[in-house]
């Protein structure tokens, strides 16, 4: 097998080292930004490397969407540990920085291109993200899971109305604290 000299064969950890750089062409480009052959160039690797990882771009996007479900499950986690005296609260103004401070990853965590229903690794990342939120919200008796997809909707719906450009963000207006003020008012 034949590689190009600024194309090494052998990579330490080219799955990692794909999915590094997948992440910054994503929030730099977006969706349409990301190809396998490209995301070999950015890399180093032969056109031909990141398929051994990912048969598909399909496969690529899933596997970006699992690591922001990871990464916002632990977002969620370190606030659940903090102990925060309103703790849904804090973990809402978590979700919408999180959307704002992962604007393209954030997107495509939620894509409906990506069907949860046929790819279990994306089922089982997001879920666990919505457990999380579902234990500090009353855990598995019957009101938790509406309790907690109450939570989710509301501050689901602030953070793409934050993206979409909805709410106008004034000259000089503190936006964490907009969110906060937005999340507590009940």
């Amino acid at each position: 097998m034949s590689t190009s000299a600024n194309a090494p064969y052998h990579h330490g950890d080219l799955r990692r080292a794909l999915l590094d750089a997948a992440l910054i062409i994503l929030e730099r480009d977006g969706e349409a930004g990301l190809g396998l052959r490209d995301l070999a160039r950015a890399v180093g690797v032969s056109p031909a490397a990141p398929y051994r990882h990912f048969d598909s771009r399909a496969a690529l996007l899933e596997a970006l969407a699992v690591t922001g479900y990871q990464r916002f499950t632990t977002a969620m986690n370190e606030v659940a540990a903090s102990n925060p005296p309103d703790i849904l609260s804090a973990m809402g103004k978590t979700y919408v920085l999180f959307a704002l401070n992962n604007t393209a990853l954030f997107r495509l965590m939620f894509s409906p291109q990506l069907k949860r229903d046929n790819r279990p690794g994306l089922r089982m990342a997001a879920n666990a993200a919505f457990d999380t939120l579902r234990q500090v919200s009353g855990g598995d008796n019957p009101g938790g899971r509406i309790a907690a997809l109450a939570a989710w909707a509301r501050v689901h719906g602030l953070a793409v109305l934050l993206l979409d450009g909805q709410i106008a963000i004034q000259a000089g207006e503190d936006i964490e604290a907009l969110i906060t003020e937005i999340i507590e008012k009940r």
